[in-house]
Formats: structure tokens, C-alpha cells, sequence
């Protein structure tokens, strides 16, 4: 098979560090980001920022911010970052069938 530099990108998007994570909670609904920070645990406030950011300038999610006091901010999937549920649904079939649990995933 070729090389794709479309496909390329798109794995090295989502295959960075907690983006998956953070997609698969927003394919849930919207959320505000400390409802991000509790869903996906050990994420940093830091690089959950840092994600919001990139997936943000991607196209994938949006940001919208809610007037009032305080100042409410919400993130949620654009059409774009919704499509791939289709994608992470078959992945995470994926991983059920191939990857053994870490030790520290079982209960």
C-alpha cells in the first residue's frame, strides 16, 4: 500500500498522547473542561489544554464560550470530530480482541 500523507497525519493526530481519550468523552457530548479533566484520568490540566488547543485548530472540536458569571466554556465535537466514532468505535473493537490489559487496568 502507498504512503499517505493524509492518513498520516490523521494517525499522528489522534494517536498523540490523551487525544483519543479526550474525543471519545466529547463523542458523549459537550463538556466543560474540568468535566474533560475528571472523564479522562491523568490528563494535566496542562496537556488537556494543550489538546483542546490542536484539536481545536484541526477542525475537531469546538469552543464556545457562554456568557454570564462566571464565564462558561464548553467544548464539543464539530461534524468532522463526530465522524470519528465510526473510526475509534472500530478501534476499540480492535483492542478487545488483540491488546492484554495493563496490570494496572484490572481490578
Amino acid at each position: 500500500m502507498a504512503f499517505c500523507p493524509r492518513f498520516h497525519k490523521a494517525i499522528e493526530l489522534i494517536g498523540r498522547r490523551w487525544t483519543g481519550a479526550v474525543i471519545r468523552v466529547l463523542l458523549g457530548g459537550p463538556r466543560r473542561f474540568n468535566e474533560l479533566l475528571a472523564a479522562v484520568p491523568g490528563i494535566s490540566d496542562r496537556l488537556l489544554t494543550e489538546r483542546l488547543r490542536e484539536l481545536e485548530a484541526e477542525g475537531l472540536i469546538r469552543r464556545d464560550v457562554q456568557p454570564g458569571s462566571p464565564v462558561r466554556v464548553v467544548y464539543s465535537l464539530t461534524c468532522a470530530g463526530a465522524e470519528l466514532q465510526v473510526a475509534l468505535d472500530a478501534l476499540g473493537q480492535w483492542a478487545e480482541r488483540w491488546i492484554e490489559p495493563a496490570a494496572t487496568d484490572v481490578p
